[in-house]
């Protein structure tokens, strides 16, 4: 069994940290790196081959979260996006839904979420 690699991207640091320490926490999982923009992302993915990326919906730039989660999954069909945010699923931007990525209130981050997720994809126990 191998490990879930984990992108973060936020744009503010305290939720990076959060997240982060989340990954570090649960078994199974390891954060391969973070970033603070949509730019970022993509690069990042590209170069890190994260299985799962934790994506802001807002991020700083011309690339948001949904722009960006386009891109990645564009270059690799099989990366697991997960958009998060701190609106309630009602008030979400419709961009966020036709996305087809799942969505994590930034509060309900967890050990337990973490691995619910993943294997809501029918992925390899982690």
């Amino acid at each position: 069994m191998s490990e879930v690699r984990v992108l973060v991207v936020d744009d503010q640091r305290p939720f990076r940290l959060a997240a982060a320490a989340v990954v570090r926490r649960t078994a199974g999982f390891v954060l391969v790196g973070e970033a603070a923009s949509g730019a970022e992302a993509v690069a990042a993915a590209g170069e890190l081959a994260p299985d799962l990326v934790l994506m802001d919906v807002n991020l700083p730039g011309e690339l948001d979260g949904v722009g960006a989660a386009a891109r990645i999954v564009a270059r690799d069909p099989a990366a697991v996006i997960v958009l998060c945010s701190t609106y309630d699923r009602a008030d979400l931007p419709s961009s966020v839904a036709a996305s087809g990525c799942p969505y994590l209130h930034k509060a309900d981050l967890g050990s337990a979420e973490l691995r619910g997720l993943w294997h809501r994809f029918g992925l390899p126990s982690a």
